[in-house]
């Protein structure tokens, strides 16, 4: 049973006289090893304003990228579940190296709708004109079987140049998204597609949409960027509403929810700065399967 976290009840909670006679207005879980799915709740905020969100970032355990499969599979189940137990109607798996990993097992054990994400391989080809385009993913997105598929299906006729992100996780974790340090690992990596002739960049992890600027700035306006967190936020909107699962419309949400399984600075100052969110985060022990949890508080 997870203590609670503020005075007053949670945010996401609603009282049997303001619940609406219509919809569902129970939480929307989104999840990632840690910051990057701040993008989908982005996307997800703007494509569903009546919907309340409960965020976790389990940076205490990111980057997920360098873990192997195991337990990548072991911590998706474990938030999946403890997400549940708080009351989340489905689940977004904002993470590609967790949905590369284990979503299909997370669909077999959890019992809401679950929506992951993955490479946006398709988009880009339709999107690229020279037939060349450079992907930036962690080393497990890229050697996935997920991936390779979607390489196979919707490319067979451009050439991808993938790239693992070394570093690049680490540094929005840290918020470091425009030092000189951060660029220059960049233009190590984008440097080379541009010239083999790329004009097209799937940004194939959660994480790498904060650098969008700072890709922008080494590549200039002829590369362009691949982000998939609106068309994610698309189909989430579509699993609600075949599912019956949509808030009432017309409804004001609280803000969303934000916990994190480290100390939660991190994700405060990125929520802050760069999607205007300025609310508590909730530090939260999310044990692994079959572990109790100690319970949680406010940082």
């Amino acid at each position: 049973m997870t203590a609670p976290l503020h005075a007053s009840p949670p945010e996401c909670s609603s009282s049997p006289q303001s619940s609406p006679a219509r919809g569902n207005a129970a939480p929307i879980g989104i999840f990632d090893s840690g910051l990057g799915g701040l993008s989908v709740l982005r996307a997800v905020r703007a494509q569903l304003p009546h919907e309340a969100l409960l965020y976790v970032a389990d940076s205490l355990h990111a980057p997920y990228g360098l873990r192997d499969n195991a337990f990548i599979s072991e911590r998706t189940l474990a938030i999946g579940e403890w997400l549940v137990s708080q009351g989340a109607k489905a689940l977004v798996v904002a993470c590609n190296t967790a949905t590369a990993e284990s979503i299909a097992l997370a669909r077999e054990r959890l019992s809401i709708p679950i929506i992951g994400v993955e490479p946006g391989i398709k988009p880009a080809a339709g999107l690229s004109a020279s037939r060349i385009a450079g992907v930036l993913a962690t080393q497990v997105t890229l050697r996935s079987e997920r991936f390779r598929s979607l390489i196979e299906r919707y490319a067979a006729d451009c050439r991808f140049i993938c790239q693992p992100g070394h570093g690049l996780v680490e540094a929005v974790e840290r918020c470091e998204i425009d030092t000189p340090e951060l660029r220059a690992l960049l233009a190590r990596y984008i440097e080379p597609m541009l010239a083999a002739g790329a004009d097209t960049l799937v940004l194939g992890c959660t994480h790498y949409p904060f650098l969008d600027a700072a890709i922008r700035d080494i590549a200039g306006p002829s590369l362009t960027l691949v982000d998939t967190s609106v068309a994610i936020a698309r189909q989430l909107e579509r699993v609600l509403e075949a599912n019956g699962l949509g808030a009432p419309v017309g409804r004001q949400p609280p803000p969303p929810r934000l916990c994190s399984t480290d100390g939660g600075v991190h994700l405060h100052r990125l929520a802050s700065t760069l999607l205007g969110l300025d609310v508590w985060v909730e530090r939260v022990e999310i044990a692994a399967r079959g572990v109790a949890a100690d319970g949680s508080h406010a940082v």
